[in-house]
């Protein structure tokens, strides 16, 4: 007879946020809080239960074991669920998760489990000391270890490069690898864990799950290996002690103690797009670490081996070699191209946003040139470049669009060719980073060196130009329709009925006006107002800065906008003006060439109508000029709600009005904010004149509008009332946004007094590039955020690179190609 020990529950301890998801549909609490939980002793052990103070006490019949059920073991929240109705219950790691085997004998292409004891096992084309391999068990790593060993290589550097958690189980004579993964999605692996959680305390915390669970079920857990046909699934595994599980570390570790040569390393990269600044980081952290990898190594030696590993050995593993590539490209140089094979995307034209860079980099074709070198050389399973093209053709080759693992066809291809895209960009960039810091034995980190080349992120920001080579015909064909003005700009001023145009207004004591975008007629009506006998203005320059494509049709302004986002504007990715009005210009002849009916959306319903006439906004400029004289038109397209780009701005009573509660945010007086204050010279002066400038601009809007720096406290605010966590990174996002607009007013006063004394010879993006990069501009700018509130870097939006990128990153259809 069994002897049954029993405790009264507690709460359950918190599980690890990182990787907690919705709870699986056919998962249960196994143990309620409000019952006794129960552990079940085997009775051929225990013979009798003593209770004291802290907990139970089981002896055994022979009396030579003796262990106490610890509170922490019996009062555990944990929970259980089934892969199907025809399966066993059994517990789930952190309450979501199954334990599957890591790797399937079909993922070894290349068939080098059983000969090299990993699979895929290869080493780099050009006779560097460069390896990748998919994920081996401890024995596999030690016939690895024993197989680089007979070749010579004497010092060896292991890289690990997964970011999900891995723990190998004991099976009869050897350690295989096993990883957490989620029911609706057996085949994939964890990623995205937060920065805060370092996945090797994730695998210990699991090891320790593992361990407890099998404590409750007689030291036995259920582990998945055929996720196809779940053929004798689950199997039982054994585990008695902690020893008979391993995590990463050790595995890697363990069997190379006696080698102090060789080191081991977890650099974890993303399975998707380019890593982070600071994984280049810790990667580079490894090379001014390692002696034998920097310019003042002993040359008479022979490099180091690196090897690099993930799950099956090709994604990441292939972008890890390659980083190892251009490192050895730096070391020994470059192999005779004439014994290599040039790859085929070689003949193939560079993407708009990678001809950019190369351009402004320097040597910037010699640096292109290695990075596709090292691409080639590491190709065998995998090429980088060539997904690019291959996910391009795919996405262009969309015609009806339909659902693919959550989200549209084009939407899919559409990211995999950014993420593909954006991977190549980085090697790019690195490459470029390791011929100027290498030399100097790396006095930058890439996050650093990055932060002093801001354009970069500029330019990736812009990686889809899609919109750019978009059909003129979308409006005559039903894809977008046309938005009339009235509908996007409601006249709350109420001027439309004098002025012809809504919520005209004058800055008090200034000849500055500002109105929503006009007609012919109230473009008319407008500059005879301000050429009359009481104003007297000869000379009038008319800046329009709206970023999307506008047309006049029938006396009325409209926006051409997709039928499911009225509200929501289609970026250009451009500021150059020329190229928007070549759009309108195009978009306009075929309303006028089509004479079809079409659909609108006025203020108040839908209608169909036939344009007569249809003019850009150029041409209604052009239609005026010749009337008055003195008028000069320009178009800088702005962006909706963020800081306009370096390129956007314009070549050319001291107390401030607080108009609502809390001074010190109306007052614009964040930390950040008066951390680059403190920059600045005369920095206090260069942010009140900022501030007088608004305050002064907020005097023409109506009570119930804010101005920037009253937009950016109750955006922020704004966060805590979302429903939804995207209703949240919304909020947040368009906070930091109007938050960097109000800095780059700053900067661009600063920029303004400095170069006065020039003529502002000197752009503004020149002079930001030139002397705010050097002073620490833009490292203020990568770490965006209202400490005041919260930690900037529990963020990724902090950064300039996610925060930028978020500008382009619109839920639209694609619409052109991908340039």
């Amino acid at each position: 007879m069994g002897t049954t020990a029993s405790a009264a529950p507690q709460p359950a301890a918190p599980p690890l946020e990182s990787i907690h998801g919705d709870e699986m549909a056919d998962s249960r609490r196994s143990l309620s809080i409000n019952s006794f939980q129960t552990v079940n002793i085997h009775s051929s052990k225990a013979k009798s239960i003593i209770t004291n103070k802290v907990a139970p006490v089981v002896i055994t019949y022979n009396c030579r074991q003796e262990f106490q059920i610890h509170d922490d073991l019996l009062k555990t929240n944990y929970k259980v669920g089934r892969i199907s109705d025809t399966m066993p219950e059994h517990y789930l790691v952190q309450g979501t998760y199954f334990m599957v085997q890591d790797v399937y004998s079909k993922a070894d292409v290349l068939n080098t489990m059983g000969t090299h004891g990993a699979p895929n096992f290869r080493q780099a084309k050009g006779q560097y000391p460069l390896f990748g391999m998919g994920q081996p068990s401890l024995n596999g790593f030690k016939q690895v270890l024993q197989r680089l060993q007979s070749q010579g290589h004497e010092e060896v550097l292991f890289f690990c490069v997964r970011e999900e958690p891995v723990v190998f189980l004991r099976c009869e004579n050897d350690f295989l690898p096993y990883t957490p993964r989620r029911k609706e999605n057996l085949h994939e692996n964890l990623h995205g864990l937060k920065k805060d959680v370092r996945v090797e305390s994730l695998e210990l915390t699991i090891r320790k799950e593992l361990h407890d669970f099998a404590k409750l079920n007689e030291n036995v857990y259920y582990v998945y290996s055929d996720i196809e046909h779940f053929k004798d699934e689950p199997q039982h595994i054994t585990i008695t002690c902690e020893e008979d599980i391993h995590v990463t570390e050790e595995v890697y570790k363990r069997p190379i103690f006696t080698l102090p040569s060789n080191r081991y390393y977890r650099l974890p990269l993303p399975v998707e797009g380019a890593p982070l600044e600071e994984d280049f980081d810790a990667f580079v952290t490894v090379l001014r670490e390692c002696p034998s990898l920097l310019f003042t190594r002993d040359t008479s030696r022979a490099l180091p081996a690196l090897v690099f590993s993930c799950q099956v050995g090709v994604g990441r593993t292939n972008l890890a070699m390659i980083l190892g590539t251009l490192v050895m490209f730096q070391l020994k140089g470059r192999p005779d191209e004439s014994k290599t094979e040039e790859s085929a995307d070689s003949l193939r034209p560079h993407f708009q946003v990678i001809q950019s860079l190369i351009s402004r980099l320097p040597n910037g074709q010699q640096v292109i040139e290695e990075v596709d070198r090292a691409i080639s050389l590491c190709s065998e399973m995998h090429n980088i470049k060539e997904a690019i093209y291959d996910n391009k053709k795919r996405l262009e080759a969309v015609g009806e669009d339909y659902q693919i693992q959550g989200s549209g066809t084009k939407e899919y291809f559409l990211n995999r060719t950014l993420q593909s895209l954006e991977r190549y960009f980085y090697l790019i960039a690195f490459n470029a980073y390791l011929h100027q810091q290498y030399p100097m034995g790396f006095a930058s980190s890439f996050s650093q060196w990055m932060c002093a080349h801001p354009w970069i992120y500029r330019l990736l920001a812009r990686m889809n130009l899609s919109e750019l080579s978009a059909p003129a015909d979308l409006v005559t064909k039903g894809a977008r329709v046309l938005v009339a003005d009235e509908y996007l700009a409601p006249d709350v001023l109420s001027t439309v009925k004098e002025m012809k145009v809504a919520n005209f207004r004058r800055v008090p004591k200034m000849p500055v006006y500002g109105m929503a975008q006009p007609t012919s007629e109230a473009t008319g009506a407008v500059l005879t107002y301000l050429a009359d006998e009481k104003r007297k203005h000869t000379h009038m320059l008319w800046v329009n800065v709206q970023e999307e494509l506008v047309l006049e049709g029938n006396g009325q302004v409209f926006t051409p906008r997709e039928p499911c986002c009225l509200d929501q504007n289609i970026p250009m990715q451009t500021s150059d003006p020329q190229v928007i009005e070549k759009l309108e210009t195009a978009v306009k002849e075929d309303i006028l060439k089509s004479q079809k009916w079409l659909e609108v959306t006025l203020e108040q319903e839908k209608q169909m109508k036939m344009f007569k006439t249809c003019l850009t906004v150029q041409e209604i400029f052009n239609q005026h000029k010749s009337v008055y004289e003195g008028l000069v038109y320009q178009r800088i397209p702005l962006p909706d709600c963020c800081a306009p780009w370096e390129e956007g701005f314009p070549d050319f009573g001291d107390d401030e009005i607080v108009s609502v509660p809390d001074a010190k945010y109306t007052k614009g007086e964040f930390e950040v904010v008066m951390q680059l204050v403190r920059l600045l010279p005369d920095g206090h002066r260069m942010k009140r004149e900022v501030d007088m400038a608004l305050d002064a601009v907020s005097e023409t809007m109506t009570p119930m509008h804010y101005h920037l720096r009253e937009i950016i406290i109750s955006t922020y605010r704004q966060i805590k009332t979302g429903k939804t966590e995207k209703e949240m990174q919304c909020s947040l996002l368009k906070s930091l946004q109007f938050l960097e607009r109000y800095m780059y007013l700053i900067l661009f006063n600063t920029y303004l007094h400095l170069e006065k004394k020039d003529s502002w010879q000197r752009s503004f993006s020149q002079w930001m590039y030139q002397v705010a990069t050097s002073a620490g501009v833009y490292s203020i700018l990568d770490q965006l955020g209202f400490s005041e509130f919260e930690n900037p870097k529990d963020t990724p939006l902090s950064r300039l690179r996610s925060r930028w990128q978020q500008q382009s990153n619109q839920p639209l259809s694609f619409r052109g190609e991908f340039l």
